[in-house]
């Protein structure tokens, strides 16, 4: 597929020059292709535009991230040009894909998907009041001013697990605002769950999936920390969290069916691994765009900005990896979102909710775009394509 094909046929998902960061000549990205030449996956590198094949010398992802240095390890590496970004790109999210040329998956392989909740204490803060104001302006303006009386006005520094947070879920109880969110959004211990199954996540430019019964649903923008099997974070990517509000909303008891359904976990496009132009005080201060648009006109637009987050990354990795918990095989943490949307998409009061066909874009400068098709989770395309289906692959090439 020559270049100029390659944009011609990117009107949803975008082109490479979205895909990646701005900075991408200055970026160690890696992430993973379908590569029909070898019937499977393979780890690749992104050099100019080109994805270099590394699985000659690392057979997966996982690998790559347990390296001691992995920016500074493969940057220099060469290997065989699999396919161009936009040659791969046009073909991941082409309607009839060619299954003789390479196509984009996930960039992570056997790490396990993990997510945090509740993370953000100001849009956590302002849920509690609307819920409680029931929509009541001046109602809403009382609580908070009580509300900020009693533990200050500063909710951007607020500690988890702190004296202050304590005041301030002492002062919402007081108001009758007690949920079962306020602890893991104010208390010591993180909200951390399952988010799908090893090698169940999908990439860019493919269907995003929600439950064809659900009625209320949202997606949410986040970043992703990659972390080796030692607990150390060793680069980022963008991820949708694809959360059923109307399940989670009946039972919290019911978040496996809310969070983990067929195509529900997307990430991608690359890794952008830790160097010395990217590391973890960047990931504290990046701000994540969201946009969906729809067939019929409705658009929306948010902004999660993680200098507001209220647990640090590095906080959050500790409570999911250590000495209370191994991942032999790494791990993926998406940390959260401010994305709480609630404008009126349908009908008044209804809030909003996907449609079939909504396009999700979500993107940040350092990190690149990754971009979605909602579908019902029923009609995406089934996950096939196991661990075990893996190692007999990786096997069978001599990988192993």
């Amino acid at each position: 597929m020559s270049q100029s094909a390659s944009e011609s046929a990117t009107a949803w998902f975008g082109t490479a020059a979205d895909a990646l960061p701005q900075d991408a000549t200055e970026s160690v990205l890696v992430g993973r292709v379908w590569d029909p030449a070898v019937g499977g996956p393979s780890p690749v590198l992104v050099r100019d535009g080109q994805l270099l094949d590394l699985s000659d010398r690392f057979a997966t992802v996982r690998d790559i991230c347990e390296l001691p240095k992995p920016a500074a390890e493969i940057a220099g590496l060469d290997g065989r040009i699999v396919a161009s970004v936009a040659d791969a790109l046009a073909n991941t999210g082409a309607p009839q894909r060619d299954t003789t040329r390479p196509w984009l998956l996930a960039p992570v392989d056997l790490q396990a998907l993990k997510a945090a909740g509740v993370t953000f204490a100001v849009s956590m803060i302002e849920r509690v009041i609307e819920e409680r104001a029931r929509g009541d302006l001046a109602l809403a303006a009382d609580i908070r001013r009580r509300m900020l009386a009693d533990i200050g006005d500063d909710f951007h520094d607020l500690t988890p697990g702190s004296e202050q947070a304590q005041r301030l879920k002492d002062s919402l109880i007081s108001e009758g605002a007690w949920s079962q969110y306020l602890e893991v959004g104010i208390g010591p211990d993180a909200e951390i769950f399952t988010k799908g199954q090893v090698l169940s996540a999908v990439g860019t430019a493919v269907p995003v999936g929600v439950l064809a019964d659900s009625t209320w649903n949202n997606p949410e923008p986040e970043v992703a920390a990659v972390v080796n099997s030692s607990g150390q974070i060793v680069g980022a990517t963008l991820g949708n969290d694809v959360n059923l509000r109307d399940v989670e909303g009946r039972s919290a008891l019911l978040l496996p069916k809310a969070k983990d359904n067929n195509a529900s976990c997307a990430l991608g496009p690359f890794i952008r691994l830790f160097d010395d132009r990217f590391d973890l005080d960047r990931v504290r201060e990046l701000e994540v765009r969201l946009d969906v648009e729809a067939a019929d006109g409705f658009h929306l637009e948010a902004v999660s900005r993680m200098s507001h987050i209220s647990r640090d990354p590095q906080a959050l990795v500790e409570q999911l990896i250590g000495r209370h918990h191994q991942y032999p095989d790494g791990a993926v943490l998406m940390l959260g979102t401010m994305f709480a949307p609630t404008e009126d998409r349908d009908r008044p009061g209804d809030g909003f909710t996907h449609h079939v066909d909504d396009i999700v874009r979500i993107s940040s400068p350092e990190l690149g775009t990754l971009v979605n098709r909602v579908r019902h989770a029923e009609d995406c395309e089934p996950w096939d394509f196991g661990v075990r289906d893996l190692m007999g692959n990786l096997a069978q090439r001599g990988l192993l």
